[in-house]
């Protein structure tokens, strides 16, 4: 066979480097110009609308521009907050009614706030529907667990650590957490001048009491090492909340810039300091002896050790194959994420519902009189609640479920349609995705009364299946089979801590506190929450 010469080597180099390109311009064509045309099209013939797409981009730069604007100054003290949380949904809403199709890139997302069509998407037609993958960097912070898993997976991981999450098992802990929040409560103490007045930063506080009893939630009998690893999980969350600012530089995670070298550190010696951990609590559980030890508490790390063993156990005696027990169990890695996700995902929630929860009783003094003399009636002056006295607490349950109406710890959800599926009187493609949103859902007038801005517990006082007109517009924590697995964990937290607040202080606004919730992945008070406490 004749060489190529160098003129015909080149020739044929063009020809195929021409082939690549336009292979590679036509799939441009077809993802960001063809599909997106025919989506909207689709929608179009169904009559819902939406903003203009714009090629590669969709509607990111209005996204950006309304977020900006809405978050760059503070705002009244008023609980209206969509306008400033969810700007967009709030902005293109009035234009395009509650139903709309916006461009997150070339990614078609339709809201939907109808409780009809919502109880389709979690609970009816859930099979239909899968939450979407989260970006790189948000997985970094919140873990490969049960937030991100789908399908059997998802499932498996959930029936091993639902125990832990279970209110029987969450009663057993409240003299810890009565524990963790007497010590900070001493802090305080201490910290009040002679006249019994203190000024207490309260969210970051919080974070710290969350912080401690999610790690006992965790790891139990291990809880100084739990500690030690968290305390670095903690580092790295503020390492990657940094970078996640800079996700729209294509590329950015995997440069080897100062603060991504220390968070991949991190995440090493993270990943490391669990497995030996993991290790050390393998041994004590008495698999050399075939039996499973039931001494240690139902820590989140004791299941999900005792399940991976069981399993490999049973496995053996039937003689299954590697395979099949590589794929069923939890693995080592397995364990790791679902830590992190835990640690996240727990530490987050149940803060923002006690910062929000505490400036909502300092803007009402009323109800926090009301809370107070429940309080004091059911739990006494300084003894700290017990799980009955805890169940006994209906204004302070009320309470936090208007906390969670106002000022929700998610201020949306997604789904994606994972077949061709019919939602109501929309056909729905697969792969477009669904925006809820939470946040306005819990501040339609239509759903909550002329009143829904106001913070009026009362709302609440025949239950949470009776406070609004339909059943599916209170979301806090999802619905579904998905519903958060750590709600009955954030709510008893919650009534513990704000009881022993108000067995001990009375608390205002600061002069120094401004209103502004703000969207970082959940609901933050952007600049914290400053709250005048005095001494009872």
């Amino acid at each position: 066979m004749e060489e190529l010469t160098f003129h015909e080597y080149w020739f044929w180099l063009l020809i195929i480097s021409t082939y690549f390109l336009v292979i590679f311009l036509y799939k441009i064509l077809v993802i960001y110009w063809w599909i997106p045309r025919r989506i909207k099209h689709h929608f179009l013939k169904q009559g819902i609308r939406g903003p203009k797409y714009h090629f590669f981009l969709g509607n990111l730069k209005e996204l950006s521009s309304l977020m900006s604007k809405a978050s760059s100054q503070t705002m009244p003290l008023s609980h209206n907050i969509l306008p400033r949380v969810l700007s967009f949904y709030h902005h293109w809403k009035k234009i395009y009614g509650a139903s709309f199709v916006v461009w997150f890139g070339h990614t078609a997302r339709l809201t939907v706030a109808d409780p009809v069509l919502i109880r389709d998407i979690f609970i009816t037609k859930s099979e239909y529907f899968e939450k979407n993958e989260s970006p790189p960097l948000v997985k970094k912070l919140e873990g490969d667990g049960l937030l991100s898993l789908k399908g059997e997976k998802w499932a498996h991981h959930r029936k091993i650590l639902t125990p832990t999450f279970h209110i029987e098992n969450l009663k057993l802990m409240i003299p810890m957490m009565g524990n963790s929040m007497g010590k900070m409560l001493q802090e305080w103490s201490k910290m009040s001048s002679n006249d019994g007045k203190v000024e207490i930063e309260v969210s970051e506080w919080f974070q710290n009491l969350a912080e401690d009893v999610i790690t006992r939630t965790a790891f139990g009998s291990s809880y100084e090492d739990g500690r030690a690893i968290y305390q670095l999980q903690a580092q790295q969350m503020v390492h990657a909340t940094e970078a996640y600012q800079k996700v729209f530089i294509p590329g950015y995670r995997f440069l080897p810039t100062k603060k991504n070298r220390i968070s991949w550190r991190l995440d090493k010696e993270i990943r490391k300091s669990l497995m030996k951990l993991i290790e050390k609590r393998r041994r004590n559980s008495s698999i050399d002896e075939g039996v499973l030890s039931e001494e240690c508490p139902n820590d989140l790390l004791e299941l999900m050790i005792k399940a991976r063993l069981k399993e490999t156990r049973d496995h053996h005696h039937l003689h299954t194959n590697t395979s099949l027990i590589s794929s069923s169990t939890l693995t080592v890695h397995e364990i790791v994420e679902e830590c992190k996700t835990i640690f996240f995902a727990g530490k987050h929630t149940t803060s923002n519902l006690l910062t929000w929860t505490t400036v909502l009783l300092a803007m009402h003094p009323r109800w926090q009189e009301l809370a107070r003399e429940e309080v004091l009636r059911v739990c006494g002056a300084r003894d700290t609640p017990t799980k009955d006295d805890i169940a006994k607490l209906k204004t302070l349950g009320m309470i936090l479920n208007e906390s969670l109406r106002l000022y929700p710890p998610a201020v949306a959800a997604i789904r994606r349609a994972k077949v061709d599926v019919q939602l109501g009187e929309l056909s729905i493609p697969r792969g477009t995705e669904l925006l809820i949103p939470i946040v306005a859902v819990h501040h339609d007038p239509e759903l909550w009364g002329h009143d829904v801005n106001d913070f009026n517990p009362v709302r609440f006082a025949r239950g949470v299946g009776h406070a609004a007109r339909h059943s599916m517009a209170f979301l806090p924590f999802g619905l579904g089979s998905r519903r958060c697995i750590g709600q009955n964990l954030a709510i008893l937290q919650a009534k513990l801590a704000i009881a022993m607040i108000l067995q001990r202080f009375t608390f205002d606004l600061s002069p120094n506190y401004q209103h502004a919730p703000n969207v970082q992945m959940l609901l933050y008070p952007q600049h914290g929450a400053p709250i005048l406490f005095q001494k009872l």
